[in-house]
């Protein structure tokens, strides 16, 4: 029989998967793409509502809804991304700082004009409420589905991203735009397609999301800071960094609750802390 420590380590790293999911695609936009996305979590949160609208006011089924909250965040980047980031690719950070943390505000609004202040629950199918006996520990269904889709994904990313002619080309057009288009390499198509990846990931993090921590306008502000940092400990362009942080930034936070409550959410900021004091570029960082 498994002592439960056991237990609040699992809780650990399935709330570490579900943070893996929502900053992987600014793992992807930030790293490889060199852009400061600070409404990365306003993605999230619409495709979270995306989920909510289509289970509430058209009864799809729970992972119906799943492909479309990724779609259609990944199709609303595209067009901000032609329309605002675009133009400020070469730009100084600040000035992507300036821009994508007002349009994270512009969402807060947005949402609560639509939506309301209230939280947004959703009925997952009851399948996947229970849980599962395992040597004396009571592993819940739906975060072992997270383990899971959080394992899938890393996989697919790291084959895509570092082993796939696309990848290449993402890595080429960063480093040097003028010579990828000399070589022939559609350098405003790779950024698009790279941009909506990340930003479709983020929806399907942020639908997600639901059962597990709710949804309400605050979401794409009061995320931003996990996502930021699990970008930072795991290291800028590093999915494999991203995935490790985030299991060490969720049992961190899960531990920390269960055994010394007073400190709250405190605890994952030491963690933090002392990692970039050891590893200023993070745990995988390239730069």
């Amino acid at each position: 029989m498994l002592p439960p420590v056991f237990g609040v380590l699992f809780d650990g790293i399935a709330y570490g998967m579900l943070l893996f999911l929502l900053s992987v695609g600014m793992s992807v936009t930030l790293g490889l793409m060199n852009f400061v996305n600070l409404a990365h979590c306003a993605f999230a949160m619409f495709g979270a509502y995306v989920t909510v609208v289509l289970m509430k006011d058209f009864h799809w089924n729970f992972f119906a809804t799943l492909p479309m909250a990724f779609a259609a965040s990944a199709l609303v980047s595209v067009v901000i991304e032609r329309i605002l980031y675009r133009r400020l690719y070469r730009a100084t950070d600040l000035d992507q700082v300036l821009l994508t943390i007002g349009l994270a505000f512009m969402s807060v609004a947005i949402a609560a004009w639509f939506f309301g202040t209230t939280q947004q629950p959703i009925a997952v199918p009851s399948y996947m409420r229970g849980s599962i006996g395992f040597l004396g520990l009571n592993l819940g269904i739906y975060r072992l589905f997270l383990v899971a889709v959080g394992i899938a994904v890393t996989v697919l990313l790291v084959l895509t991203l570092e082993h796939t002619r696309f990848g290449a080309q993402v890595r080429a057009a960063v480093d040097n735009q003028r010579m990828a288009r000399g070589i022939g390499i559609d350098v405003d198509r790779t950024f698009a397609i790279t941009f909506a990846l990340g930003s479709g990931l983020a929806g399907l993090g942020g639908a997600l999301a639901i059962e597990i921590v709710g949804l309400d306008p605050q979401f794409a502000l009061v995320y931003l800071v996990y996502v930021l940092i699990i970008v930072s400990v795991g290291g800028l362009g590093s999915i494999a960094g991203s995935f490790a942080a985030a299991c060490l930034i969720g049992v961190s936070d899960i531990a920390g609750k269960y055994y010394v409550p007073q400190l709250g959410s405190f605890l994952i900021y030491l963690v933090m802390v002392a990692v970039l004091m050891w590893r200023p570029a993070g745990l995988f960082g390239r730069r």
